[in-house]
């Protein structure tokens, strides 16, 4: 069974959840990563560092408003 790390960077300004987001990746040789972001801009730039990192990316919007951005290896 493959641990979740899960990263709140809701509230954080950009570049802070991508940066949060590459240090989890870096740490991680698979499994599953959790990013939780409120704003589009975060979802985008998670997004892109994680896919960037060579993981698969599913994004799913919340009913807050936010976005649960997923990495899997």
């Amino acid at each position: 069974m493959s641990q979740v790390v899960t990263i709140d960077a809701r509230g954080l300004s950009c570049p802070q959840p991508a940066m949060l987001a590459n240090q989890a990746v870096k740490k991680a040789i698979g499994g599953t990563i959790e990013i939780l972001v409120d704003s589009g801009t975060a979802r985008d730039n998670v997004s892109r560092a994680g896919a960037h990192a060579g993981w698969m990316i599913t994004v799913e919007d919340q009913l807050d408003g936010s976005y649960r951005v997923l990495f899997t290896k």
